[in-house]
């Protein structure tokens, strides 16, 4: 029989410390036994420390199954595959040509791209870290959620910018220079709004964990229902996050209805251009819809563990993985997509650094 690898052996000791941390905390804090493992919590003396720690390990595995957490683990690494692949090419393309890059809805679909760029690759490398069983300190763990946290905000708010850009282009056309700033003035705005906005929420959650485990398992998904889930403090910032994301939504959207309505009058979804009108209105409103989803799961479940608690531990954890991994990410993955092949010149872009020929229209002689 071989030897295991007694640093390997160590490392793992310690991930199921840090879960079964975690756990007790939540448990001792809820106040009742939840589902398969009810037992975990109990330090009686006829359990060696050894034997609770095998005996959480085994019914964690059963509450978490080591197959099935790995599928929605590789969901964030296909998200970043998926971007790395089409930003890097559209943003340097802005960047390099200065008739896009003094425009200002180029530079901010540039903007929200590279946030959502950073923020997918943050997240897939803490999925990575959380796969390997890498814990961290409090500070290190609060450093990663206020990178996430930022980088969030920074795509949400360059959203509204880009729907407040159309608008003002569409609205008041000869006083859009004198309403909107710069577009470097605009960045600046939403990168330092975005750094300030989750100080508070992460300022919480660090001040929450220093007074738990010393070691933690940062992974969001886990964050949110072993620790969210019954604090008060956590779930007011929390619900006061979520609630300003969706208000943001709601003006995105708001904006996109009365550019709608404003282009329908003056004609523009009539004739040959109503076609790419639409398709134009299909893809904000497609991409608004996914950004909306996973915002409006994360309100609905932190109002229930306001009123109810965590009513099923199981399905919360899965839930929340399915929501952190895949609806989230989601969104970010699609984006280069809807809106780098939408416009012509990023398309063309597009085709001509990849080798793909672009087929030559068709003219009818008359």
């Amino acid at each position: 029989m071989g030897c295991e690898d007694p640093e390997a052996m160590e490392e793992n000791q310690q991930l199921v410390r840090s879960l079964h941390c975690a756990f007790s905390t939540w448990y001792n804090s809820s106040g009742r036994a939840e589902g398969p493992m009810a037992m975990s919590h109990q330090t009686n003396g006829s359990k060696s420390l050894k034997l609770q720690m095998e005996d959480f390990t085994s019914k964690w595995q059963a509450l978490m199954p080591p197959r099935h957490t790995s599928i929605m683990h590789v969901c964030p690494i296909l998200g970043f595959l998926a971007v790395s692949f089409v930003v890097p090419v559209i943003v340097g393309n802005i960047l390099n040509r200065p008739q896009m890059y003094q425009e200002t809805r180029y530079i901010l679909l540039a903007n929200v791209l590279l946030s959502d760029l950073l923020f997918v690759t943050v997240y897939m490398l803490s999925t990575c870290l959380n796969a390997a069983g890498v814990l961290m300190l409090e500070w290190a763990c609060a450093t990663q959620l206020f990178l996430l946290a930022a980088l969030f905000s920074s795509g949400i708010l360059s959203t509204m910018a880009m729907v407040l850009d159309t608008l003002l282009a569409v609205l008041v056309p000869l006083r859009y220079f004198a309403l909107w700033p710069v577009s470097r003035r605009a960045i600046v705005g939403i990168w330092a709004v975005s750094l300030l906005l989750p100080a508070g929420v992460v300022g919480v959650f660090t001040w929450y964990l220093s007074e738990t485990c010393n070691l933690h398992l940062c992974s969001v998904p886990v964050l949110l229902v072993l620790n969210v889930s019954y604090s008060p403090p956590l779930q007011l910032a929390m619900l006061l996050s979520v609630a300003a994301i969706l208000l943001i939504l709601l003006l995105v959207f708001s904006g996109y209805v009365a550019v709608c309505c404003r282009t329908c009058k003056a004609g523009a979804w009539k004739g040959e251009s109503s076609s790419r009108a639409k398709g134009t209105f299909l893809i904000h409103y497609l991409h608004l819809f996914l950004s909306f989803c996973p915002m409006l799961v994360l309100a609905y479940k932190l109002l229930g563990y306001c009123y109810y608690g965590v009513q099923d531990l199981r399905t919360d954890l899965w839930l929340s993985l399915v929501m952190c991994n895949v609806l989230l990410v989601l969104p970010k993955a699609l984006a280069p997509y809807l809106y780098g092949f939408r416009y012509r010149d990023l398309r063309k872009a597009l085709l001509l650094f990849y080798g793909i020929r672009q087929g030559t229209p068709i003219v009818p002689i008359t």
